[in-house]
């Protein structure tokens, strides 16, 4: 096995090899986390509404655990369908206004099997350039053509439309707000175009559910589309501040993934403690609209100071602000650089992002005090002069 020593050695070479590093919740101080001994404000979480610790999910997953012990012991299409996972589809359908919910066990596994049981060998899928890797794999295992447009390039989807105008099985599967990046899917246009062309949509709401809409709900119901789009992906690991995912959309539509999404029919069902924990952070996701607010004053605020200084963060206005530095070294630096001064930002290279765009991909959290923010803005800006990413 000595081929993988000379390609990490590469991967070093090109400050693109990564390593695990432990941290813990800091409970006195939200929006904190301790790396090493250190305590650090974290820049780097996706606990957008600041739910990971709340004391009821806790006490939800606690009561469930004494009720309905600690495994699931099975896929949920044999005895691993528990009594908390009906509850927490009705809700979730309730919440999504659709006519049926999935629970599945990540965001990874609900892309890849929902694509894999909607398109397969000669069908096509039409994902933007910047989708999550998930989605992109869940193309790669379903077997069918994947054609990809340009990072919100309507035009050049439609050229990609154009050209499988046939009668095979069309699929556009879009990020609501892209991971990497902070800005939003051009959601009215998709919509258009599926109409136009005859495909289904799906959209996934992995970081706008529970940012956007009135209730939470995500990006496709803030913008008034929730009946024009066929499958809602969204997850329970951030918002949320737990784990898992779901699918919303028709009642055929879930059938049809009870006996066809490959993740699903062939998991061990989440434990039905988790799956309590996740309706208590339904149930606050709904109605407290103070974090959805706070976290939208934080990334208005964040977001300003950045541009004031003069980075390149790119648009949007969602709690991932993207610091763009180009190499990937330097990146490192910079994220090292800040963690000295107390801050966890990490430093985001390929695959994940494009050759060239390596970045400090900051994330907010509805915790973040506007001192913390004002702050840290500061330092980063300092850092930023040091380093020569930003010219005085």
């Amino acid at each position: 096995m000595k081929w993988m020593e000379k390609e990490l050695e590469a991967l070093a070479e090109a400050s693109l090899e990564r390593s695990l590093r432990e941290h813990s919740i800091v409970s006195e101080s939200p929006g904190y986390t301790l790396r090493e001994g250190r305590v650090l404000l974290n820049l780097s979480s996706n606990n957008y509404l600041g739910l990971a610790d709340h004391p009821a999910i806790i006490e939800a997953m606690r009561e469930a655990l004494l009720t309905e012990g600690v495994g699931s012991g099975a896929s949920r299409l044999v005895t691993g369908n528990r009594l908390p996972y009906g509850r927490l589809e009705e809700s979730l359908a309730e919440w999504q206004n659709c006519e049926a919910g999935l629970v599945i066990a990540n965001g990874y596994m609900a892309n890849s099997g929902v694509i894999g049981a909607l398109v397969s060998r000669g069908d096509v899928v039409f994902s933007d350039q910047l989708n999550h890797a998930s989605i992109v794999d869940g193309v790669v295992l379903s077997r069918s053509e994947h054609a990809r447009y340009r990072h919100n390039d309507m035009e050049h989807l439609r050229t990609l439309l154009n050209k499988y105008r046939d009668n095979r099985r069309k699929l556009i599967v879009t990020d609501a707000v892209f991971s990497m990046d902070g800005n939003q899917a051009r959601l009215h246009e998709l919509v258009a175009l599926k109409r136009e062309y005859g495909a289904m949509l799906m959209v996934d709401e992995a970081h706008s559910g529970g940012i956007y809409g009135r209730h939470g709900e995500g990006l496709c119901h803030e913008l008034g589309l929730k009946d024009a789009v066929d499958i809602h992906m969204g997850t329970f690991s951030k918002s949320f501040g737990v784990y898992g995912a779901y699918i919303c959309g028709s009642r055929t539509l879930i059938r049809w993934l009870l006996n066809k999404a490959r993740p699903l029919i062939y998991s061990t069902a989440l434990p039905p403690s988790l799956v309590a924990g996740i309706s208590k952070a339904l149930e606050l996701v709904k109605a407290d609209h103070w974090r959805r607010e706070r976290l939208s004053e934080a990334s208005r605020l964040f977001r300003s100071s950045l541009c004031n200084a003069g980075f390149n963060i790119g648009d949007g206005d969602s709690p991932i602000v993207p610091l763009i530095v180009g190499d990937n070294d330097t990146a490192l630096r910079f994220s090292s650089a800040l963690e000295k001064e107390g801050i966890a930002a990490v430093a985001i290279r390929p695959p994940t992002v494009p050759e060239g765009t390596a970045r400090i991909r900051f994330s907010l959290s509805a915790t973040h005090s506007d001192r913390e923010l004002i702050d840290a803005a500061d330092c980063i800006s300092t850092i930023g002069l040091q380093m020569g990413v930003l010219r005085p």
